[in-house]
């Protein structure tokens, strides 16, 4: 079984340009508007810091060292309880569109280096062959069993291979494509903030915000990964991975 998916062009040296996001949704906001302040949701635990936190580093030892340890021993886990449903979707995939069943790409991880994610394919091959662009509702590039398999989160369970080798954590922000990073970042000057933290598999905006797909939602999704950053604790994340069972059983954010 072919599991090997064509290179993209940042698998082939494309390095940070500075496309236009084709599919992202201008609004009527000033580029340069201040930044967005939401609410903590209620069930979040928050911090008395004493200083702000400006990225991993600010974080204590003990809490970088919860963090991993929670990370190696849920995703460990969940790759053993998962596999028969991962085994499952891979045939499913190959049965109903040609070409392989793993999807990689470079994402931007922690401080915006790169590095390769895996997810289950859930697009027609070559659906990206003109460069990333976002997932639209009933975006025909998209499979019946691969829309499926995008509501239920199934495609994103090979990223638990990102998060034992250290690329992800568990809890964090989703990590962007790297052909976004220029253009977001001067559309939104505090989106670089949010990548003082590793990228995780869930995270505050997952649970409250859905998925981003236009200016408006992605200042939304900067706003809860910025929350996140200063109220990150082992206790926190035990609560996000716990809400995300919900996300996942009623298809919350899906495209």
């Amino acid at each position: 079984m072919s599991v090997v998916v064509r290179e993209s062009r940042a698998q082939r040296g494309y390095k940070r340009p500075s496309e236009r996001l084709e599919r992202l949704a201008p609004v009527a906001e000033a580029v340069h508007a201040e930044p967005l302040q939401l609410d903590p949701p209620q069930w979040l635990r928050l911090l008395d810091l004493q200083q702000h936190r400006s990225n991993l580093h600010c974080l204590e030892r003990s809490t970088r060292i919860g963090k991993r340890v929670l990370d190696i021993l849920v995703a460990s886990l969940l790759l053993v309880l998962t596999f028969p449903l991962v085994l499952l979707a891979a045939i499913a995939i190959k049965v109903s569109s040609p070409g392989p069943v793993i999807f990689t790409q470079y994402r931007a991880g922690l401080f915006g280096r790169p590095f390769r994610i895996y997810k289950l394919r859930t697009m027609h091959r070559f659906a990206d062959q003109q460069g990333p662009s976002q997932v639209q509702a009933a975006d025909n590039r998209i499979f019946a069993v691969g829309r499926f398999l995008r509501r239920t989160r199934i495609d994103e369970l090979p990223q638990l291979i990102n998060v034992l080798r250290g690329e992800m954590s568990m809890v964090g922000p989703r990590p962007e494509c790297i052909e976004y990073l220029d253009e977001l970042s001067a559309k939104l000057p505090d989106y670089p903030r949010r990548l003082g933290l590793k990228p995780g598999l869930t995270g505050i905006a997952q649970i409250e915000g859905g998925y981003a797909n236009d200016l408006n939602s992605y200042r939304k999704k900067i706003a809860y990964d910025l929350l996140y950053l200063q109220h990150c604790s082992v206790s926190n994340d035990l609560r996000i991975l716990a809400r995300t069972t919900k996300v996942v059983c009623t298809g919350f954010g899906a495209l």
